[in-house]
């Protein structure tokens, strides 16, 4: 579905210097289609993306629909926006989350 494959895009965007520039650790909890526990790591070397629980502790716990979150991530909705709406809600590191939105 679209979720898979945008966290299929993230794992192959990543590199070195995102995850060592980030050094955080993001869990995504999706509701709809597609939804559940799916993660970025931008701690561990090389990183890692995709469905379940991360392989560490998260920083950050976003919590959105699978849809908001397929927008968010091609660029069609604005994260901060989705926040400011209550679209997205953050739990943790908000300096984290910022340097990921500045990734997208």
């Amino acid at each position: 579905g679209p979720v898979a494959e945008t966290f299929r895009v993230i794992q192959g965007a990543m590199n070195e210097e995102f995850v060592k520039n980030t050094q955080g650790v993001f869990q995504f909890e999706l509701s709809g289609d597609d939804g559940g526990t799916w993660y970025i790591d931008l701690k561990t070397k090389g990183g890692s993306a995709g469905f379940g629980k991360p392989p560490v502790t998260a920083d950050v716990v976003m919590s959105m629909s699978s849809g908001d979150f397929v927008k968010m991530f091609t660029g069609k909705l604005k994260p901060t926006l989705a926040f400011m709406s209550g679209k997205l809600k953050i739990k943790g590191n908000m300096t984290l989350a910022i340097k990921l939105e500045k990734m997208l």
